[in-house]
C-alpha cells in the first residue's frame, strides 16, 4: 500500500491569524516559487538556465513590488488582505536586502505574506486569483520589452 505525505499534515496547532508576518512570507515565497516553476514548465520552458532566467521576472523583489503596487491601483485587495499586506510590509526582517532597496524588499515581503496567508488558510481559489493576476502583470510587462 502506497503512503502519501499530505501537504497539510496537521493544522490544528496553526493559528494563521497569529503567525508572524515573516513566517507567512517564508511559506508564501515557497508557494509562489512553486506556482512560477509550474507555470513556466507548462509554457514549454524546460532548459534549467532558461527557466531560472525567466523566473527572475516573476520572483524578484522588484517584480513582486511592482505586482503589489499595480494590484493596489486596481483596488484588487479586500480589507482583510490589505491588513495582511500592511503587516508583511511593516515586518522587520533584520536582514539587509542585497540587490534592492529596503522599500522594494518590504513590498515583496508583503505579497509573499499574503500568498502564505491564503495558502495556510486553504483559500486556494483566492490564492490562485492573486497569482494569476500577478502572472498577467508580469506577462504584460514582458510584452512591452
Amino acid at each position: 500500500m502506497e503512503k502519501r505525505i499530505k501537504m497539510y499534515l496537521d493544522q490544528s496547532k496553526l493559528d494563521v491569524q497569529q503567525l508572524n508576518s515573516l513566517a507567512l512570507a517564508y511559506i508564501g515565497d515557497a508557494v509562489y516559487e512553486m506556482y512560477v516553476r509550474h507555470y513556466l514548465l507548462t509554457k514549454g520552458n524546460v532548459r534549467p538556465n532558461q527557466l531560472h532566467n525567466i523566473a527572475k521576472y516573476y520572483v524578484s523583489a522588484k517584480a513582486q513590488s511592482s505586482i503589489i503596487h499595480e494590484l493596489f491601483n486596481k483596488n484588487f485587495f479586500t480589507e482583510e488582505e490589505q491588513a495582511v499586506i500592511r503587516r508583511g510590509r511593516n515586518a522587520k526582517s533584520g536582514t539587509i536586502p542585497k540587490n534592492t532597496d529596503v522599500q522594494t524588499y518590504r513590498y515583496s515581503t508583503a505579497i509573499e505574506a499574503l500568498i502564505g496567508y491564503h495558502h495556510l488558510q486553504q483559500n486556494i481559489e483566492r490564492l490562485e486569483q492573486i497569482i494569476k493576476a500577478a502572472f498577467d502583470i508580469v506577462e504584460e510587462s514582458l510584452a512591452r520589452k
